[in-house]
């Protein structure tokens, strides 16, 4: 199972100094958490994509590829790729030359996005939200698994013998997760491929994550890539730690009552209450994480968000000591010793080669090959 953290990139006052760090002192932080994480055993970095205020990260693949060149074992990952206003020509190109770039360490998580105004910016309606993911979704697959792609849609000007440069690594494509947190739709788009889905449960009761992640299960089974079980499943999730956890609730109040998603909303208690945001210590971000499996099963890829609401890169960092030397290593132990032999790792790069490396020389020989977890659709 991979543990990993994740940044939306807001650039948010600290409510506790009243300072607000600069763009470039942000986008530094960035790095220097994706950094920390691989120093204190993480797996993953995921970045999110906006264009609009109070968020910086604009471009991913910018950032993901600084990244990439100093760090050495760190899957870098997007959370999210707007799948609806970025151009799939675009998206199939830039991915794949991070991929080269990375030696493989890159997958992507798709979604629509929730800022409506991000629509017209890039001349889309938002009104086409669903539509303009399975359609750009279908054309970015067919752009990094055929070198010469001839296309005609509803959503952008048609392709005439066109081939995306570079092509994928190794002829493998980067693992894509469909992001959602509300929209049944992605979540049968990602079971119909054999993809992974990603719900990115920091805002809802459990009830409902679970729902999500049933449907997509049962549907995964329906197309006929493995049992449910075996369905590749990823949470986010949201915590703040400290050796006690009073002294976590009472150091994370302000942030979490100005926090720019869910601030001047609910309270903390009823927030923590409700949806699988963590405040306390280090055990009771175990005991919470370790509940997930109860409601979504055996799943692959937990990811946190640590750098919300003006925490100062300092308390960030520390965060990340606490999770890679006293959370993750238990979680780790415990996710692995329930986990039943049939349910598969994580897709990686090297996962998906040997996979497809299988599959060619089952073809080759003629013999049946063995079924990977996961069925390029």
């Amino acid at each position: 199972m991979q543990f990993g953290i994740f940044s939306v990139s807001d650039v948010t006052t600290d409510p506790t100094t009243g300072r607000t760090p600069s763009e470039a002192e942000r986008i530094k932080a960035i790095v220097t958490i994706a950094k920390k994480a691989e120093e204190v055993g993480l797996d993953v970095f995921a970045l999110g994509e906006h264009h609009n205020p109070p968020f910086v990260s604009s471009s991913p693949t910018t950032t993901l590829a600084y990244i990439a060149a100093q760090t050495s074992t760190l899957q870098l990952s997007t959370a999210t790729t707007l799948i609806t206003t970025n151009d799939p020509v675009k998206i199939a190109e830039d991915y794949a030359m991070l991929q080269h770039l990375a030696d493989g360490r890159v997958d992507l998580m798709m979604g629509r996005g929730n800022t409506g105004p991000v629509y017209p910016w890039f001349g889309q309606d938002i009104r086409n939200g669903i539509q303009l993911a399975i359609e750009h979704y279908a054309l970015l697959r067919r752009l990094w698994r055929e070198d010469v792609v001839t296309w005609e849609g509803r959503f952008r000007t048609p392709l005439q013998g066109f081939t995306a440069i570079p092509r994928p690594l190794d002829g493998v494509p980067p693992f894509v997760w469909h992001g959602s947190i509300r929209s049944p739709e992605i979540a049968e788009q990602a079971a119909y491929y054999g993809d992974g889905f990603f719900h990115n449960n920091i805002f809802w009761p459990m009830e409902h994550t679970k729902q999500m992640v049933q449907l997509y299960r049962q549907r995964f089974e329906h197309y006929g890539h493995g049992s449910a079980d075996q369905a590749i499943v990823g949470l986010g999730g949201q915590v703040f730690m400290r050796k006690n956890s009073q002294d976590a609730v009472r150091e994370f109040r302000p942030y979490f009552d100005n926090a720019p998603v869910y601030g001047h909303g609910p309270s903390l208690e009823d927030f923590t209450e409700q949806t699988p945001l963590t405040v306390g210590s280090p055990q009771q971000v175990i005991d919470r994480t370790l509940g997930f499996r109860e409601d979504v099963g055996d799943y692959q890829r937990q990811l946190f968000l640590m750098d919300h609401a003006g925490l100062p890169l300092k308390a960030v960092l520390e965060q990340l000591d606490l999770l890679g030397e006293e959370v993750v290593p238990v979680l780790r132990k415990e996710f692995a010793a329930r986990r039943p032999a049939h349910v598969p790792d994580a897709p990686t790069h090297a996962g998906l080669l040997a996979a497809a490396r299988a599959a060619a020389a089952a073809d080759d020989s003629g013999a049946a090959p063995t079924a990977p977890a996961v069925v390029a659709r």
